[in-house]
Parts: C-alpha cells; structure tokens; sequence
C-alpha cells in the first residue's frame, strides 16, 4: 500500500527534479533513494533468497493447501 506524503525542499532542488527527473517520476526516484536507508535490507534479502528455493515453495504451498480443510470444518 502507498501512502501520500508532502515534503518541502529548496526551491532549486524542486527545479532539478523537475528538470532532471521529470514531473511523473520524482516519487519513485525519491523513494529508492530513501529505501535502503529505512528498511531491514536483511530481510528484504532472506524473502528474496526463500522465494528462490523452489522446492521450499513447493512444499509451503502443499502445506497451505492441506491446512485448508482444517479451517471449513471449524463450527461457526
């Protein structure tokens, strides 16, 4: 989910951005300047590095499957 966020910068720097940058891109040039510097870039890396492990995948996805069934014959 995104969230809108005002900023205020120096009037030079809002004409470089605008000029080097281009109007429709300066959030997305903001953020991955900003990223690594407020996320946990090790996690970041451990979810990549699993989501790789296709046979892990596999069995997650198995076990998602099969637990399923579990949870429709739960009384209401």
């Amino acid at each position: 989910m995104q969230k809108k966020l005002t900023i205020t910068v120096d009037e030079k720097v809002y004409d470089g951005l605008h000029a080097l940058i281009g109007r429709r891109r300066i959030s997305q040039f903001i953020e991955s300047l900003v990223r690594p510097h407020v996320t946990n870039q090790a996690l970041d890396a451990a979810y990549c590095q699993m989501a790789k492990d296709e046979a892990r995948e596999e069995e997650a996805l198995e076990w998602a499957e099969a637990t399923i069934g579990d949870v429709s014959d739960e009384a209401r």
